[in-house]
């Protein structure tokens, strides 16, 4: 397990400027290890449905789901830091941001990977969406898939909910992260999603 090289992952009390920079360091590592591990499930997920083998596929979508579900929980230990103790934090954390993430951009590249899989399996369904929404059985397993696909988009946008709550908590919505960007630009990702036509299509089914 290499539980020793990981624990010296973290600074050592005299190393700190504050001590909320243990917590700090928890929930960031942390959330880099499930955004790993979701990607590697939807890395496979993405083979699974070319293999049409759609069934497992959507296990390992909801397996990946969770684990950001897991980080949007880790952050609400965010909210145990001051906005004074946040800025000592702060002062040394240099220049990076949710952009140069790893797992962040592993999320971004898995999701496009997934969207292209599903779209060449509805291609060979041969369906429009719509048709296959009007068709929500438990038995419809490309239906249960783009579900899951959904479910998968609305895990990313809770985390990215909450990441802006705590940021203005934390910082203020005026202030810049530790990137440089304002704050209240991830105000504006909010609303993004990795498989917008299968929320439009909802409205399609309602008839409007």
């Amino acid at each position: 397990m290499r539980t020793d090289e990981l624990l010296t992952l973290q600074k050592e009390p005299a190393e700190m400027a504050h001590r909320d920079e243990l917590l700090f360091q928890t929930v960031h590592q942390t959330t880099e290890l499930w955004l790993k591990h979701a990607c590697f499930e939807l890395s496979t997920a993405a083979g699974l449905i070319a293999e049409d083998d759609l069934e497992a596929a959507v296990l390992l979508v909801r397996r990946a789901c969770l684990g950001v579900e897991l980080c949007t929980d880790a952050l609400r230990m965010l909210t145990h830091m001051a906005p004074a103790d946040f800025q000592q934090v702060a002062a040394v954390l240099g220049n990076g941001s949710g952009l140069e993430s790893p797992g962040w951009r592993g999320v971004r590249a898995v999701s496009g990977r997934l969207g292209k899989a599903f779209d060449a399996r509805l291609r060979n369904d041969g369906r429009p969406l719509v048709a296959l929404y009007r068709d929500a059985r438990p038995t419809n397993r490309l239906y249960q898939l783009a579900e899951s696909l959904v479910a998968w988009d609305e895990a990313i946008n809770v985390w990215r909910v909450r990441h802006y709550t705590i940021a203005v908590r934390i910082r203020g919505a005026k202030a810049f992260g530790t990137g440089g960007q304002p704050v209240a630009m991830l105000n504006s990702l909010i609303h993004r999603k990795f498989f917008p036509e299968l929320w439009e299509v909802r409205d399609a089914v309602a008839g409007t």
